[in-house]
């Protein structure tokens, strides 16, 4: 595991408020954005969120647990909508303000969603997924995890990635530990997310970096942090 990954663990749930500027766009340095956008039709429109739910923070605190077996049944669309919302959603349209705290609002993070039918990167800023390949690249992500079958095995699989150098242009090498920060603070909203839409995840640490990336198929300079998988508990 390397020095940044391993900071991950150290302040997994510690999730500091780090200083932002509204300066900086959704679309983080935008450096990377043009590789990522393919045409209209391999856009997934996601349903609009509600500005309140019927869960408390508390409620979902209690609720959250590691789940790794689940049942068959697919989550909504609305719940995957709320799920990107809660990692990485907007929630300042006019600084493009996101849901979980980033060094400067510099914004490294890039999530992919994995399914049987396609995997798929979240734009925060259109609220929409795009489609990278048409294939279900579960089987290949849990060969990476280590052969942990709860990987391949659940509906939705949500995988962390950061391009750290938009963080590392202000901050230098305390970028190695202010991104694994920023992962522990998106991932954990996710996880509670799922918890108040009844549903069950649990954060896989444990993979290969360059098998992760490989089975996504990243670009130079995007690297995997961390694996959820998100389904329907089995009973």
């Amino acid at each position: 595991m390397n020095s940044m990954r391993a900071a991950l663990f150290c302040v997994f749930f510690p999730c500091a408020i780090l200083p932002a500027s509204p300066a900086v766009s959704a679309g983080g340095d935008g450096s990377m954005e043009g590789a990522f956008m393919p045409g209209a039709e391999d856009t997934i429109s996601l349903p609009s969120v509600p500005p309140r739910g019927n869960v408390s923070i508390e409620e979902a605190i209690w609720l959250r647990r590691s789940v790794r077996k689940f049942s068959g049944e697919i989550p909504s669309a609305e719940a995957i909508s709320l799920l990107l919302w809660s990692a990485q959603g907007i929630t300042d349209a006019k600084f493009g303000l996101r849901s979980a705290p980033s060094a400067g609002a510099t914004y490294p993070l890039e999530i992919y969603l994995a399914t049987s039918e396609y995997l798929a990167r979240y734009i925060p800023g259109k609220h929409c997924l795009v489609v990278a390949m048409r294939e279900d690249v579960r089987a290949g992500l849990a060969a990476a995890a280590l052969g942990q079958e709860w990987v391949a095995g659940a509906p939705l699989v949500f995988v962390f990635t950061a391009a750290i150098a938009r963080t590392a242009r202000r901050y230098d090498e305390r970028a190695n530990l202010y991104v694994p920060i920023e992962v522990g603070c998106a991932s954990e909203n996710l996880m509670l997310e799922a918890a108040a839409l009844g549903l069950g995840s649990v954060a896989v640490g444990a993979f290969r970096e360059k098998d992760v990336g490989k089975a996504l198929k990243l670009p130079k300079g995007l690297d995997p942090y961390l694996i959820v998988p998100v389904g329907v508990p089995a009973k």
